[in-house]
């Protein structure tokens, strides 16, 4: 249940119907589907296999390894640390419109209403010093609900809250996308999500956009899984919960496309505006779109669209527990601090970063650090572990605990995926995002790009570099 908390997040519902929309529609399944089977779930059973094996931290494994390596796990763990300090604040977004949704508070014009209350600055960094008060409050309120769950033991705290809000994420998503199917003007959105373009599939593009989808959707490479996979007990079947995992968040984020899709087709048939217009990813289609959506619906919207807010914060507190864990699990394991220390000592931390991003130059960052940290860190981090794990510690020695209780095995075909097929693709989409991020980047954003990059390097080694302590607290996984 934390796993596919994991992967079931804000992408899933504000990113995946898009990418389908705008990459051949329906042809577009095609490499998402080889996307999960050729990389997603090898690498993610590659995770588990290391986190149940060692019982350990992504960054002590890999000290394990070889001591210079330990500099990649905290890389990984840092990085998924530095996204949750901007996801906390865009489920704060999200809290001020499921307050909202009850009496549609946004008026009138959703768009006017989100840029001069909720983002307020524009793109640049002249408001850097001036708090949007409503965003910052519920900011410090999101942060103070992960501290009271992730400090707690994993059974009265992340256990507890996954088995609750996962199923209900679920039955609540449902009602959603039945409702939306019974809409006239359904059919219209659903057309143009799923209508293929089978010559989309001779272009690149589409394909890098696929396998992007994937492992930013399954939290490729970002120490979640292992760190999760370390708290297992012993004879779980590590490949079939893999199996479990990809296709809950697979199966969650295309039920999810109908619903969206559905809900703009309505739009489409309500007012004329056409499909293309409305269609968007991100923000602006959960905090502008969907508002003036539910403000042509009726009175039925005063049941919708809170379901649709609380389902966007299910799908977000369940992802940003898992966020934290990594560098929870990290720090305690090498410092030996327990678990009650360290999320409180990493909540204070998150908040004070999260500050920035409720300035009114707050979204300005948030999309420049979003856009360079997918781009340039995670996809680096997650070819630097296939490249380790592979070619440097062998994935043979895993084989063994994969394959003991499991009923899917896994053999030298995995290996050569994850030794071979998978660094050459990953490494390909690589090179051409940064390539295309510096091409059209304004001075400003690389400075701030830069700024980025001097924190993610700079902290991993200093902690890679502090004395381990010999004690750790054999209580943190409890």
């Amino acid at each position: 249940m934390a796993m596919i908390g994991a992967a079931v997040g804000l992408g899933n519902i504000w990113r995946f119907s898009y990418v389908v929309y705008s990459n051949g529609g329906g042809a577009f399944f095609i490499p998402y589907f080889t996307a999960i089977f050729l990389m997603g779930i090898p690498f993610l059973i590659m995770e588990y296999g290391l986190g149940y094996k060692f019982k350990d931290s992504l960054s002590n494994i890999l000290r394990k390894v070889k001591p210079q390596f330990e500099v990649v796990g905290w890389f990984a763990a840092f990085l998924v640390f530095l996204v949750l300090t901007y996801y906390v604040v865009i489920m704060g977004w999200d809290l001020i419109y499921l307050i909202l949704s009850f009496f549609k508070g946004w008026g009138s014009d959703p768009n006017m209403y989100f840029n001069n209350n909720i983002v307020v600055g524009g793109n640049d960094l002249s408001n850097l010093f001036t708090l949007v008060m409503p965003v910052t409050f519920v900011t410090i309120i999101i942060w103070a609900v992960l501290w009271f769950i992730s400090h707690k033991n994993l059974n009265d705290g992340v256990s507890r809250v996954v088995k609750v809000l996962i199923p209900l994420l679920f039955v609540v998503m449902a009602i959603i996308v039945v409702y939306a199917l019974t809409l006239p003007g359904h059919m219209i959105g659903l057309t143009s999500l799923f209508n293929p373009d089978w010559s989309a599939l001779l272009n690149v593009d589409i394909w890098l956009a696929a396998f992007g989808q994937i492992v930013f959707s399954l939290s490729m490479g970002q120490a979640i899984a292992v760190t999760y996979a370390s708290y297992l007990p012993n004879k779980t079947k590590l490949t079939d919960n893999v199996l479990i995992v990809a296709a809950s968040n697979s199966g969650f984020e295309i039920f999810t496309s109908l619903g969206v899709f559905s809900i703009l087709g309505f739009m489409t048939f309500s007012t004329a505006i056409p499909v293309n217009e409305l269609a968007t990813s991100g923000s602006g289609l959960l905090f502008i779109v969907f508002p003036e959506i539910f403000n042509t619906m009726g009175s039925v919207s005063y049941i919708i669209g809170p379901l649709f807010f609380l389902c966007v914060l299910f799908a977000g507190v369940t992802s940003a527990l898992a966020f934290i864990e990594p560098m929870s699990n990290s720090i305690s394991m090498k410092f030996g601090w327990s678990r009650k220390k360290t999320v409180s000592v990493l909540c204070i931390i998150g908040l004070l970063i999260s500050l920035i991003y409720t300035t009114g130059s707050g979204n300005y960052i948030l999309t420049v650090a979003d856009e360079y940290i997918n781009q340039f860190g995670i996809l680096l981090g997650v070819v630097l572990q296939a490249i380790i794990f592979g070619w440097y510690y062998g994935l043979e020695k895993l084989l063994p605990v994969l394959n003991n209780n499991t009923s899917i095995k896994v053999g030298k075909k995995w290996i050569f995926v994850l030794k071979v097929v998978l660094p050459i693709l990953l490494s390909i989409m690589w090179i051409i995002g940064i390539v295309d991020l510096f091409m059209s980047e304004s001075t400003t954003t690389l400075m701030i790009e830069f700024i980025i990059t001097v924190i993610f390097i700079a902290v991993p080694v200093i902690l890679s570099y502090l004395p381990q302590k010999v004690v750790v607290d054999e209580n943190y996984h409890n």
